[in-house]
């Protein structure tokens, strides 16, 4: 039983592996081994590379000054936090929000034998993270360090160990996560914060992360004796590494009681806390009266368009970061903006403008992020007859469409141009027409999304994701506004401040102004007919 149950939970996890949903039929076996050998490429290739650059960088230099145990300590460290960052989320949707718990718990199966099922999926998954850290780790380890017996016993322990702890931090963790998920209300905003948050962690650490190697190095003996001072047990963890039986011990027998006390508040509490965590999701509503405040059609058309916008993390995050980095530009430049110009002028000359044209170009850039309109008709899915028979100008419906990206970017795009006039000196013609720009290029890159979108619609996505990331559409409409942007910029440099900046930003203008209206005619006519056909 629990063999069964244990295939039945690794089958969910890695279920894409082997089954098609778009197009509802088993995968070939010739897909399933390219889609297993490119994870493995991922996770050993890319990660596990990753992870062994950084355990040879420090290994030597730590072990030449007799500090390896700092080293063990270190990235077992890593290890642990990858190992539980990689498992939580499934331990609180495969442990405690599974949804079939109840199923399971009404069958004639051994309480134990589910938790048993349920553990070793968590466990598996921690040890595949936390391997890709500390397995690397430990081969650098053996190859510039010469190879002892209690070494190789410590370092097997030590795997072991954090692969154990790992679980034990998950199914803690993964409670929390799970009670505060049934509680929030806006999750699609929270989800969306925890991203970005992430994102801007991993880009912080990455551009960190060789000067604190450096000074881990340099100072690891200093270091070294304030951790072992003040954090015996992480020393202890480290010392196990390298094969000291009394490290071993202590820490291998502390990991085995914890995860004794782990086991023990599961098998007496597992039912009540996944039926309690399942079923608090479901509230009681208390229906009140409201007054229903009559709306425009436009109006309605607008707050579906939003609605699904901020109902979905996906979305959001793929289609509408301009709106983030917009400002963040804007911002920028009203800081750095006067050391930036004196920088470029320097350069390349005082009577060029060219901070006003990379200026405007650096808008324009950060505006091409925002593509709602490209996978918006995609999105309708299987709601779109329901659009459809309804008697509404499909005209209408595309106007909220295009709406509702003008919003979100132009709002953003006026603050980051004033932030520019701010910075940037330049005449009054100049300063106009980086003001507008932006504005038009806003304009062009929600009609061509939205064009494309309505020539190449993906209905039949069985993931929102698909739609969102997948279409031709959105992929012409991201990357062409790149190229919109960067040409702004480069064909000034090469030759474009020959006839300065008011004429050649006039000629943009007008350029882009001369492929929105018609893209725009276009789904105003042609385009509202194949919507209806769709």
């Amino acid at each position: 039983m629990l063999r069964t149950l244990l295939k039945k939970q690794i089958g969910e996890i890695f279920r894409s592996y082997f089954y098609d949903a778009k197009k509802n039929k088993a995968r070939s076996l010739a897909q399933t081994i390219a889609f297993t050998a490119l994870f493995a490429l991922l996770m050993v290739g890319l990660l596990g590379g990753v992870f062994a650059y950084l355990a040879y960088s420090m290994c030597a230099p730590l072990a030449d000054v007799g500090m390896s145990w700092f080293y063990f300590t270190i990235l077992s460290l890593i290890a642990i936090a990858l190992g539980v960052f990689g498992s939580v989320f499934n331990t609180y949707s495969g442990l405690y929000l599974a949804k079939d718990n109840d199923l399971l718990l009404s069958m004639p199966i051994p309480t134990g034998v589910i938790i048993a099922a349920r553990l070793l999926t968590v466990y598996l998954m921690g040890l595949m993270y936390s391997s890709v850290v500390i397995v690397p780790a430990v081969i650098v380890y053996f190859i510039v360090v010469p190879l002892t017996f209690s070494a190789v016993v410590g370092s097997i322990l030590l795997i072991i160990d954090i692969s154990i702890f790992v679980l034990i931090l998950s199914c803690l963790l993964g409670l929390v996560v799970a009670k505060i998920s049934v509680k929030l209300k806006n999750k699609s905003f929270i989800t969306v914060f925890i991203s970005l948050i992430a994102i801007a962690a991993y880009y912080f650490v990455y551009y960190k992360a060789q000067a604190w190697i450096s000074e881990l190095v340099s100072g690891a003996a200093v270091y070294g004796e304030k951790l072992r001072g003040k954090a015996y047990p992480l020393y202890l963890l480290g010392r196990t590494g390298v094969g000291d039986v009394t490290a071993m011990i202590i820490i291998t027998a502390s990991v085995a009681v914890l995860f004794g006390l782990t086991w023990l508040v599961l098998s007496k509490s597992f039912t009540g806390i996944a039926t309690s965590v399942s079923t608090s999701s479901v509230s009681k509503s208390l229906i009140k009266e409201k007054a229903a405040h009559r709306k425009s059609l436009g109006a309605a058309l607008l707050g579906r368009e939003f609605a699904r916008f901020t109902a979905s993390p996906n979305y959001m995050l793929n289609c509408g970061l301009g709106i983030l980095f917009i400002p963040i530009i804007g911002v920028l430049l009203l800081v750095k903006g006067s050391a930036l110009v004196e920088t470029i002028n320097d350069a390349l000359g005082v009577g060029y403008n060219f901070p006003a044209v990379l200026a405007c170009a650096a808008a324009c850039a950060a505006a091409s992020m925002n593509d709602m309109t490209a996978p918006s008709v995609s999105l309708e899915g299987k709601t779109l007859p329901i659009t459809q028979s309804l008697p509404i100008n499909p005209w209408h419906i595309l106007r909220a469409k295009l709406l509702m990206q003008t919003i979100l970017t132009d709002i953003p795009l006026i603050f980051c141009s004033v932030c520019i006039l701010a910075a940037v000196p330049c005449d009054v013609p100049t300063a106009v027409l980086t003001l507008l720009i932006p504005l038009l290029f806003s304009a062009f890159s929600a009609c061509l999304g939205l064009a494309l979108g309505l020539k190449r619609p993906n209905l039949t996505w069985t993931s929102e994701i698909m739609a969102v990331k997948q279409g031709l559409a959105v992929m012409i409409t991201l990357f062409g506004g790149m190229i919109y942007s960067l040409a702004v910029g480069v064909i000034y440099f090469i030759g474009g401040f020959n006839i300065g900046a008011t004429i050649y930003l006039s000629a943009v203008a007008a350029i882009t102004a001369a492929a929105t209206i018609p893209l725009f005619i276009w789904i105003k006519k042609k385009g509202s007919k194949i919507y209806s056909e769709l």
